[in-house]
């Protein structure tokens, strides 16, 4: 499945890999499910998003500076990516980032699973990783430097799973608090919801 959004993206969000009943029903990262009824609702609050659903490929949504992808392209089995297929979908992401670093300013990952496959594709695209390699967590900021242009800011936020929302690990509040703040670095403007 590929990233959804425009070619242009200022900011990146990377998620884990599509889900067996929402994207790879759909064929759009995050519709027709509840990481995505979260994720899109969160992008819509803060101005990111045309509307607060997505519901199908054809539903009229659009992202403003966003683009969404994952470091899987595949509905993995038992919705559990493993370290292989994270391996063997990594040059998609490479690419992917290859297109947007043009543009690219900042990129949200959300979960370990997504920070730990990101941070190798980062590097093949051209950003530097800082050693120590930042650990992930949620709302944690790294920046990434550039040899030959912009540095990437690096965020960190909990996955929008229904485990992560249901339980209160991860409130649609902090979820915009982060969008807000990776948006910022990204020089996109936002509005909407600050609570």
């Amino acid at each position: 499945m590929p990233g959804f959004g425009p070619p242009d993206a200022r900011l990146l969000i990377i998620g884990l890999a599509p889900a067996a009943h929402g994207g790879n029903r759909t064929g759009r990262m995050f519709t027709g499910d509840r990481s995505g009824d979260v994720l899109y609702q969160a992008l819509y609050d803060v101005g990111l998003a045309s509307q607060p659903t997505s519901v199908h490929a054809d539903d009229g949504l659009e992202l403003h500076g966003v683009r969404v992808t994952a470091p899987v392209h595949c509905a993995p089995p038992a919705n559990k990516p493993t370290p292989q297929e994270r391996n063997t979908c990594r040059p998609w992401l490479v690419q992917e980032l290859h297109l947007l670093r043009p543009t690219l300013r900042a990129a949200l990952v959300l979960g370990a699973f997504g920070w730990q496959a990101a941070l190798p594709a980062l590097a093949e695209a051209g950003w530097t990783i800082p050693r120590p390699r930042p650990a992930f967590a949620h709302a944690a900021h790294t920046t990434l430097p550039a040899p030959d242009g912009p540095d990437l800011h690096l965020f960190g936020c909990f996955h929008v799973s229904q485990r992560n929302t249901f339980t209160g690990r991860l409130t649609p509040r902090m979820l915009r608090e982060v969008l807000r703040s990776a948006a910022d670095a990204a020089g996109l403007p936002t509005t909407g919801k600050t609570e």
